[in-house]
């Protein structure tokens, strides 16, 4: 059987990520990085394609499934809209998926195209992790308000690969905490394969802190600053997703300038973000652990996740009490490419793992149109 060629579209708040996928490999030339892609010009589809020779399907990251796409599904009309349909559970992100299925689409409307979802790898949490304690009405009337997870398919993927290094594909009862610490950032307990627990809900909003997103809050701070401190909604929602986290501890999104600031000892806003996001981070692993009831591997991926060692180290000396140690000379060293960065000493195995949503996508698309 012919290797089946995928190009898969990730269109983000900003840019466009192209790569062709075969056989689980990137293409040589198969990838491009679209900055200040306008949601709409089709014209870098066509010239990565010419570049790359024909594929045989498209398959797009999708940031929400909403509670009835729990699987990748093949795109039509009618799944375009209902992905249209969720905006406003993702503002930030679905117009942006919706933009690059429509190009894609238009580019080339003869391959078919298969849309994979980042809620989809935590439809099995269980209903303790996914329900809100809200009034019953509410449960009632909106059923969809829930905790849905995102990150799913980089969380999928570190765990496959996680389990692979570690020679352990098929480990049933393997405990995996998968860290994705990006400008978004989410933490997801694994069960077996299976996503059990994660930090992000409803919306991509809540838990750790990021970039410039928040993370958890508690709501009667949103209520006070409403009804007391004059804000609108529209004014809170563009704080809480585009002045706050790193950005509004330290006035940068960037990790790299807050770790390197707050090396000279002399920066306190660059050092308070600092210790806020491992505060944040350390408490939510443990509580992902507790999900678990116990931690086998323990891994960090995304751009933080892949490229501060510093975050890496401070997190694992704060989880000492699980039984996680690094090798400090090996983590130090560990800045790009899946790495084995713990300390053999019995404890869980600590890895750091590329993000690569990409195969995954490739996998997923691949996987469907096989059947």
């Amino acid at each position: 059987m012919a290797v089946m060629r995928v190009l898969v579209v990730n269109a983000g708040s900003s840019s466009l990520k192209l790569q062709v996928v075969g056989g689980g490999e990137a293409a040589g030339d198969g990838g491009a990085h679209v900055e200040g892609w306008d949601g709409r010009d089709v014209a870098p589809i066509a010239a990565l394609l010419d570049a790359a020779g024909p594929v045989d399907a498209v398959g797009h990251r999708v940031v929400h499934g909403g509670p009835d796409m729990q699987a990748p599904v093949l795109v039509d009309d009618g799944v375009r809209d209902r992905i249209a349909g969720l905006v406003a559970l993702a503002p930030l992100h679905q117009p942006r998926s919706v933009a690059g299925i429509d190009a894609a689409r238009r580019a080339v409307p003869e391959l078919p195209h298969v849309a994979c979802f980042d809620t989809a790898y935590h439809a099995t949490i269980p209903a303790a992790a996914a329900t809100y304690a809200l009034p019953a009405a509410w449960r009632s009337r909106w059923p969809e308000a829930r905790r849905f997870g995102f990150h799913g398919l980089s969380h999928a993927y570190a765990v496959q690969r996680a389990a692979a290094l570690l020679d352990r594909v098929g480990d049933d009862g393997l405990r995996v905490v998968t860290c994705h610490l990006g400008a978004g950032a989410s933490l997801c307990a694994s069960l077996s394969g299976r996503s059990v627990d994660t930090t992000m809900g409803f919306t991509p909003l809540e838990g750790l802190v990021m970039a410039t997103r928040s993370g958890s809050v508690d709501p009667g701070l949103v209520l006070w600053l409403l009804t007391e401190g004059g804000l609108t909604a529209s004014a809170v929602s563009d704080g809480l997703h585009h002045d706050a986290g790193l950005q509004g501890l330290a006035s940068t999104p960037d990790m790299r300038t807050i770790i390197d600031r707050a090396a000279t000892g002399a920066d306190d806003a660059a050092r308070l973000a600092f210790d806020v996001y491992i505060h944040r981070l350390v408490g939510l692993v443990a509580a992902m652990v507790a999900s678990l009831g116990g931690l086998d591997v323990l891994v960090f991926t995304g751009g933080v996740g892949e490229h501060a060692p510093v975050v890496r180290a401070a997190a694992a000396d704060r989880l000492g009490f699980l039984g996680v140690g690094l090798d400090l000379a090996r983590n130090a060293s560990v800045t790009s490419g899946d790495a084995i960065i713990g300390t053999p000493l019995g404890g869980p195995a600590t890895l750091v793992i590329e993000a690569r949503e990409d195969l995954e996508i490739a996998r997923l698309t691949t996987a469907l149109l096989a059947h």
